[in-house]
């Protein structure tokens, strides 16, 4: 399983938002550059980095600040937040150079447009984002909920020939709860995607109770000191679980 540590931009600061909300934001005095390095050095396999003011305004926000993660890590990077239409695209995979954007809001409501993404760049430059609330699929930024089953979303996704998605329990994002670990194991189930686990790990057992899924995303845990994700790491590429 990858580990892929996660960077949220605001403002371009580094933040953590509870469930979804953007007025219960935790900002930390840390640059994403040297934070990214930093994952960088500890081994970690991706870096997951949202631009948390794209995703509310369906534009480019903070492009500057990923521009100079991008020039400053040799991490691969995946990359979420309002990225709603083929410019943006083209921006971040071919100017950029990014190596994998995540299409959320515009995967639900534009279903022609992430067709021509997989069949422009490949299965393996475009992730999903599948952001749950109350069994439904969210959408711009989670402030909205639709009336789209996630489950039902999900299969249609692995019938459009998309491999990597990126599942988020908006109940769970930045509570330090621990994940839904009912919600991938049915996942797993029921599809054959490739799931990137997102939303509420606490600490390193929760990181191994999810080792069976293809990745998982570790965000608050790290910056509050809960989890050492340098740890973490080295057990998972050894295949070594203390628990």
């Amino acid at each position: 399983m990858l580990i892929l540590p996660a960077i949220d931009l605001k403002d371009g600061k580094v933040v953590r938002l509870f469930k979804g909300d953007y007025q219960k934001e935790t900002v930390y005095a840390l640059d994403a550059v040297d934070i990214a390095a930093y994952y960088e050095k500890i081994g970690a396999d991706f870096l997951h980095l949202v631009d948390l003011n794209g995703a509310k305004e369906g534009c480019r926000v903070n492009q500057k600040t990923i521009a100079s993660i991008r020039e400053h890590t040799r991490l691969p990077i995946e990359l979420g937040g309002g990225i709603r239409d083929q410019e943006t695209m083209a921006f971040y995979l071919e100017e950029l150079k990014i190596d994998r954007i995540i299409l959320g809001t515009v995967a639900l409501k534009n279903k022609t447009l992430l067709k021509e993404a997989l069949r422009l760049y490949g299965a393996e430059k475009i992730v999903v984002g599948v952001d749950i609330k109350d069994g439904c699929v969210a959408t711009e930024g989670w402030l909205d909920k639709s009336q789209v089953d996630y489950l039902t979303f999900l299969k249609e996704l692995e019938n459009m020939k998309v491999r990597y998605v990126v599942v988020t329990d908006i109940s769970k994002d930045g509570t330090l709860e621990g994940p839904n670990f009912e919600l991938y194991e049915k996942i797993r189930q029921e599809t054959t995607l490739q799931v990137i686990v997102s939303g509420g790990i606490s600490c390193k057992e929760d990181v191994y109770r999810v080792k069976d899924n293809y990745g998982c995303i570790v965000g608050k845990a790290f910056y509050d000191g809960k989890i050492d994700l340098e740890e973490v790491i080295a057990c998972l590429k050894k295949e070594s679980f203390p628990v």
